[in-house]
């Protein structure tokens, strides 16, 4: 979840997604299953209704889903099942929801002849990818990079408020918000590269030392 919903806002839901996660235990739902199940529910909302052009049932699904990125955690966390590949897997699922998203938007938008905005969709899938990617190679290689102006969280929610303000008919939104997503993510990358040079040329130091 974004920065302010990892506080406050989280907390105030903890309850009601740890008493629906204890249900679903109960009846033998496994965090991973509900990982799975999310990003098969997000990627074909992606692909029959996004790409389509519903927009409004493309969107409401895929915000419904994305609570399933909160329910996993917190089953694993109640049931004590918490591991390196159940973490692997959702953040595996995580890559493949938000490049079927923005994959499902650039398509519809290139059926709409809305080039310039196709072809920022795509940049912002991109670069997107990138971000979680320089992360995990960073981090893959004894360095830490939780940094950057765009994380997963404010991507969705930006993606999100292009989407329904399209909705609304407000005219150049997809242009402008998929523009934006695109510089956001791209300025992203840079940042955990610069970042991710410091701290594997900082670990390189304390090896040698």
């Amino acid at each position: 979840m974004a920065k302010f919903l990892r506080t406050s806002g989280r907390a105030g839901l903890r309850r009601y997604i740890d008493a629906v996660a204890k249900a679903l235990i109960r009846v033998g739902v496994s965090a991973n299953a509900v990982t799975v199940a999310g990003t098969v529910v997000i990627v074909a909302a992606s692909i029959l209704l996004l790409s389509q052009g519903h927009l409004v049932a493309g969107l409401v699904v895929i915000t419904l889903t994305a609570f399933t990125d909160l329910l996993d955690g917190a089953i694993a966390r109640v049931k004590g099942t918490t591991s390196r590949f159940g973490a692997l897997l959702d953040s595996t699922c995580d890559r493949i929801a938000d490049g079927a998203m923005l994959a499902g938007l650039a398509y519809w938008l290139l059926t709409e002849e809305r080039f310039a905005a196709c072809a920022t969709a795509l940049v912002a899938l991109i670069a997107s990818q990138l971000v979680s990617y320089v992360k995990a190679r960073c981090e893959s290689l004894g360095g830490e990079c939780d940094v950057g102006i765009a994380e997963r969280p404010e991507r969705l929610i930006l993606a999100g408020v292009t989407v329904l303000v399209e909705i609304l008919g407000v005219p150049f939104a997809m242009e402008a918000g998929m523009a934006l997503l695109a510089l956001l993510a791209t300025i992203t990358v840079v940042q955990r590269l610069v970042h991710a040079r410091t701290a594997l040329e900082a670990a390189e130091e304390r090896v040698d030392a």
